[in-house]
């Protein structure tokens, strides 16, 4: 086989996987039995109409296995409905029989490489059968070519799709714990560094000072509990071993480095007590505001200001920011939102973004201290 042919026959099947049973399912298997049983009635000059009512009722089932074995259900489909349509004439010419389209349409949306090449066969080989019945205007012919190709080529465009955002997503949280594991090294490291030190000095007064020795143990076992702290906020984050990774950890202090002059403005509040927060989620605190920020200054249309409010309680932190552009038309949330909520949800936190009933655009996060205190 050539590379390209090769290609496709070691294809796997699509990923990510498909849903087991969507609530689309049932109302496809309920709907087409009784939209064939009404064109059958509308349509009293369709050749043997009330046989392919039949067919199509019993055949529906297979919609309900087309993701998990979509070849073997347009196998099936296929077969009995070219052994009832050559012996009554050929294709019925029911606009219900656009059921078999949906199967086809698993075979390239899910289906693997394989599973595309026989399927393709399959549809031509249906195809050129019915020429045993009756032979098609060319018309007809090609018009039935161009619309199965136009239903294999939209399989194929949302497979690559689907397939090219998860791979986006992949990168993106790779990123986002790449980032994190920057702040586990720089928070872990300082923790550790004390203990050493702490027990080193403890090494040499031992001997002398009892009472000193003693400071140095609670001095270290507060150090300790501090770090299994930091460590469980993060824990199962992996870095890249490169030079960035050894940068410092920005945190509530840098959020002034967020403040712009230009337009559209951006001012900073931090209310509270900041010294309570812990390094990672103060680091978690600044890149939510960093982010939001730059959607902000870059997504809201004739924005003037935009508002970044931190508030710091004995509940945990809370992080708003507000701006007061035009909300712009968008097919869904962007990578930037989700790397946000998954920031926000390694502490035990949320994170919401939705237009502001006031106007303009709202990102809203809480980190309680029950989620990175535990």
């Amino acid at each position: 086989m050539t590379s390209p042919v090769r290609a496709l026959w070691d294809a796997p099947a699509a990923f990510p996987a498909p849903p087991r049973r969507v609530w689309r399912d049932w109302v496809l298997v309920g709907a087409i039995p009784v939209l064939a049983v009404v064109e059958a009635s509308l349509r009293p000059e369709l050749p043997w109409r009330w046989l392919w009512v039949v067919v199509l009722s019993g055949l529906v089932v297979t919609l309900l296995w087309r993701r998990q074995r979509p070849f073997t259900m347009l196998a099936v489909a296929f077969a009995i409905g070219t052994a009832v349509s050559i012996p009554t004439g050929g294709d019925p010419q029911a606009f219900t029989t656009a059921y078999f389209l949906i199967l086809l349409y698993a075979v390239f949306r899910w289906g693997s490489g394989r599973a595309m090449l026989f399927g393709g066969a399959l549809v031509a080989v249906g195809t050129a059968l019915t020429f045993v019945a009756r032979t098609p205007a060319p018309t007809d012919l090609v018009g039935g070519i161009a619309v199965a190709v136009a239903t294999a080529a939209l399989g194929v465009a949302l497979r690559w799709r689907s397939a090219s955002r998860a791979r986006e997503l992949d990168r993106v949280r790779l990123l986002e714990r790449e980032q994190l594991a920057r702040d586990l090294h720089d928070t872990v490291a300082h923790h550790v560094s004390a203990i050493a030190i702490q027990a080193q000095a403890g090494a040499t007064v031992a001997a002398t000072d009892p009472d000193a020795t003693a400071d140095v143990l609670r001095t270290i076992e507060g150090e300790a509990s501090r770090t299994l702290r930091e460590m469980r906020a993060m824990v199962g984050v992996l870095r890249a071993s490169d030079a960035a990774a050894l940068a410092p950890t920005p945190g509530l202090a840098e959020l002034r480095s967020l403040e712009r002059a230009d337009a559209p403005a951006v001012t900073v509040r931090v209310d509270g007590d900041p010294g309570s927060v812990p390094p990672p989620v103060a680091a978690a605190v600044f890149r939510l505001a960093q982010e939001a920020v730059t959607n902000a200054r870059r997504h809201a249309r004739s924005a003037s200001k935009v508002e970044v409010e931190v508030g710091v309680d004995a509940d945990g932190v809370r992080v708003r920011v507000h701006d007061d552009g035009q909300v712009s038309a968008s097919g869904g949330p962007g990578f930037g939102i989700r790397g946000m909520r998954e920031r926000a949800a390694l502490f035990g936190g949320s994170c919401d973004a939705a237009p502001d009933p006031a106007g303009g655009w709202t990102v809203s996060a809480a980190l309680p201290r029950t989620g990175w205190t535990a």
